[in-house]
């Protein structure tokens, strides 16, 4: 979870921070969910936490079938002041 996606996907490509997705190499962002209430992210995140890889694979594969790249799509979406 995070309040700025963008920053966080780029500190993971980067290598910036510790953990999964240095170990294994992990570097594309394939789903997310937006949340307006902190309470409802956290919450959905630790029930996320519980499931197993197959279930995990399963949510990706509902919305992103090609598992695409959307932190691209993230950066053309961004509004610029």
């Amino acid at each position: 979870m995070t309040g700025n996606l963008l920053k966080r996907v780029d500190q993971h490509k980067n290598d910036l921070v510790e953990g999964f997705t240095a170990k294994y190499g992990v570097h594309q962002l394939v789903y997310y969910q937006r949340y307006h209430n902190v309470n409802d992210a956290t919450k959905w995140e630790k029930q996320l936490k519980k499931w197993n890889r197959q279930w995990k694979i399963e949510l990706i594969k509902k919305d992103n079938p090609e598992w695409r790249e959307l932190f691209d799509e993230l950066v053309e979406a961004r509004p610029y002041a």
